[in-house]
């Protein structure tokens, strides 16, 4: 983006870097937790939710390519240290010690909600000032509400099978 059009924007653009900068060390925060959730993940349905798992993790993995570009674009210079991404990143990582698929799909549902709060916090503070960042933010917006139901929906199926289980044995 040239000079003129980051000086159109009717906003803090260092705030606004600030607030990208955060999302994008979430996103290689989630990614990772995704990729390595999948990877160890054990229990019931992790044949059938290992491979969206892993769809996930290239969704997030897109998300930072998108976040990263606009950082650039508006002039920032996104986080170079991986090291740092802990110290920006509000969602946190979750260390996979549990391996069984609730405690994975758990674990991967608190990052969800972390990162809808945070895009829609970008979304509502460039409505109507930076429809670039607006339009991405809500993009990514609602690539996270679908993996928040998709992991809903399994937590729920896990409950029935056990539950239908529990049925059979009495």
């Amino acid at each position: 983006m040239g000079k003129r059009g980051v000086e159109i924007l009717n906003l803090d653009v260092k705030k606004l870097i600030e607030m990208l900068n955060a999302a994008l060390a979430e996103e290689w925060l989630a990614y990772y937790q995704y990729w390595v959730g999948a990877r160890v993940m054990e229990g019931p349905m992790r044949s059938e939710i290992e491979p969206e798992l892993l769809l996930h993790a290239d969704q997030e993995l897109n998300h930072a390519v998108m976040v990263i570009d606009r950082i650039i674009q508006l002039g920032g210079t996104p986080i170079l240290d991986p090291s740092e991404w802990t110290k920006f990143a509000r969602c946190p990582y979750e260390v996979p010690n549990d391996p069984y698929v609730e405690a994975i799909l758990n674990q991967n549902l608190d990052g969800e909600r972390c990162a809808i709060q945070r895009y829609k916090e970008i979304a509502d503070f460039t409505n109507g000032k930076d429809h670039s960042t607006h339009q991405m933010a809500v993009t990514i917006l609602n690539e996270e509400l679908e993996h928040e139901q998709d992991i809903e929906d399994w937590i729920t199926d896990i409950e029935r099978m056990k539950d239908d289980l529990r049925k059979m044995k009495l």
